[in-house]
């Protein structure tokens, strides 16, 4: 349960980072962090957070990272169900609270609310072909970096900065494309709250970024193979898995 409970409260974090970011701070009047201060946002969120909570649950915070964590033998896939559905719970509860502070403003309308889309939806008016391309490639080396990083031939104290930063280069190229994904609890959190049509298009991303998991898990058994990613003994399991990516990540898996 602490598990969980850990998945919930750091994937609320992440996305009232993220949603906070994009809707209140971005546009605000001759002082807006913009673009790049949204980014940077993101991978503030991971990285504090995976200090925080990722030496209880691994600090995922997002399915597609949790599902390569299975993958690479980070996660038993016994406990997958219960890590997506805390984080998706994590994502519609921070979703709400921005939508709440947001709305008390006379001339609020949600619009998009930050949430993710192609075509017509997407900030740069890229097509489906383009926004299932990048968000697959972008949550392949996401995972892929995460996986790298909390190896057991890696520093795992230094993880959380890594991972926040390379969370912080997909938001920099995807936000033109797809408001950039690479999580489907994200995703999910702002299209409830949207009333743009982003729900008609969540499908999308839920595909490719679990797709994108998969690939970067199977990246890297083939750069560093099984026993760069997988303690050879019980004990080394257990040790790991007190480390934040104690084998995960996320945006961790038992360690995103």
């Amino acid at each position: 349960m602490k598990k969980l409970v850990a998945e919930l409260v750091g994937t609320f974090w992440l996305v009232f980072c993220v949603c906070g970011a994009a809707l209140l701070a971005a546009g605000f009047p001759e002082v807006g962090i913009g673009h790049l201060g949204v980014a940077l946002a993101v991978g503030l969120a991971v990285m504090t957070m995976a200090y925080a909570v990722g030496p209880v649950s691994g600090g995922h915070f997002n399915p597609a990272v949790s599902v390569g964590m299975v993958i690479g033998g980070r996660l038993p896939v016994s406990e997958l169900p219960g890590y997506i559905l805390a984080q998706v719970c994590g994502a519609v509860l921070a979703a709400g609270v921005i939508y709440f502070i947001a709305s008390v403003t006379p001339a609020f309308q949600a619009g998009n609310f930050a949430s993710n889309g192609y075509g017509p939806l997407s900030p740069g008016g890229y097509s489906l072909a383009a926004a299932v391309t990048i968000e697959i490639v972008m949550t392949a080396f996401f995972v892929f970096i995460i996986l790298a990083t909390t190896s057991d031939k890696s520093t795992s104290a230094f993880a959380p900065i890594a991972i926040g930063l390379a969370l912080t280069l997909v938001h920099l190229v995807a936000i033109p494309v797809t408001n950039a994904s690479v999580n489907p609890a994200r995703s999910t959190g702002t299209a409830l709250f949207s009333d743009s049509g982003a729900l008609e298009q969540l499908w999308v991303f839920w595909t490719a970024p679990l797709i994108g998991g998969t690939l970067g898990a199977a990246l890297h058994r083939i750069v560093q193979g099984k026993a760069a990613s997988e303690p050879q003994t019980a004990d080394a399991k257990a040790a790991a898995g007190r480390k934040y990516s104690g084998r995960g990540a996320n945006g961790g898996g038992r360690r995103k």
